[in-house]
């Protein structure tokens, strides 16, 4: 599975979502857990979605009974989680850590799919070419197989572009 250039759980899980207004209401309700002052501005910043996003869910978590808004200034407000709001925080907290362990699970298959290759052509050191979670998944996993990482270009590489984790031979 190819995810483009996302190399961050969240991102990926995000661009994999079939329903991202689930996956938005969670991550807006664990900053106002954290910070019911918190303004629509930092919650931008922090899901880098449009402002009109952010407002219109939590326009509808205030229809659905999730959370209630409460001026406290001119123009600050409060956002305060109701007790269905944390209902649902808790169960759609529950599917998002269900959902990383099984793309943990999946990336993890992957690398080792990848590993018996290299294992079976007498490779042991490899270098990783990537960054991100799905990286440090295939680093864990190489450690785990016994296999050395190493920055010399006169070796395999894994590369990890998104999802997609494959072995970049010498001849390439």
């Amino acid at each position: 599975m190819r995810v483009g250039d996302y190399n961050s759980v969240v991102e990926i899980m995000n661009k994999l979502a079939i329903n991202n207004n689930e996956f938005y209401d969670l991550a807006i309700l664990d900053r106002v857990i954290a910070d019911p002052d918190v303004s629509q501005v930092v919650l931008v910043k922090n899901l880098k979605v449009a402002i009109g996003t952010v407002n219109r869910r939590l326009q509808q978590m205030v229809e659905k009974g999730y959370v209630q808004i409460v001026r406290t200034r001119r123009r600050k407000l409060r956002y305060l989680v109701t007790q269905g709001g944390h209902t649902f925080h808790i169960t759609w907290t529950d599917a998002y850590i269900e959902q990383s362990f099984q793309l943990y699970r999946q990336v993890r298959q992957q690398v080792k799919n990848v590993l018996r290759t290299l294992i079976d052509t007498d490779v042991h050191t490899v270098r990783l070419i990537g960054e991100g979670d799905v990286a440090e998944i295939c680093r864990l996993t190489c450690l785990e197989h016994d296999i050395t990482m190493t920055d010399n270009s006169d070796v395999p590489a894994i590369v990890v572009d998104g999802l997609d984790i494959r072995v970049q031979s010498l001849e390439t």
